[in-house]
């Protein structure tokens, strides 16, 4: 490689601290999902207009719980269709990961705060999931 890094087809991360507060930053290849986890909780997220976030969770909806998105009527960010199961064996009752998919629509920030919890319970959350998310 000749002290040269060559980067090909890989998608760009970087992370900013500063007082404190994380920012994360991406760069997907064109059209490719900008795809956070449970470790990015806390962090901010810089999105453009247009782009596609798709948040990643550990989950298990065959005990009733599913993650849901908090109330928010800001239009920045918008949830795409509902939340994607996907089991991590072929075994009845298998946990796996759920996938939540949401557009940036508007310009603006926003929290985005997620629930695990049996919607038709009045208890607190068993796991809660935020981020801030900045399109510009």
């Amino acid at each position: 490689m000749n002290g040269k890094l060559i980067v090909v087809g890989l998608v760009l991360v970087g992370v900013l601290a500063v007082g404190g507060v994380f920012f994360v930053t991406r760069s997907p290849a064109a059209g490719a999902p900008v795809t956070v986890t449970e470790a990015d909780a806390g962090k901010t997220i810089r999105l453009h207009p247009g782009d596609a976030l798709v948040v990643t969770l550990d989950g298990n909806p065959t005990t009733g719980y599913m993650w849901e998105r908090e109330p928010s009527e800001d239009g920045v960010l918008v949830q795409v269709g509902e939340p994607e199961f996907q089991p991590a064996s072929d075994a009845l009752g298998a946990s796996g990961k759920v996938l939540l998919h949401f557009e940036a629509k508007a310009k603006g920030e926003t929290t985005l705060n997620l629930v695990y919890h049996r919607s038709w319970e009045s208890e607190a959350p068993v796991k809660v999931f935020a981020v801030t998310v900045i399109v510009d």
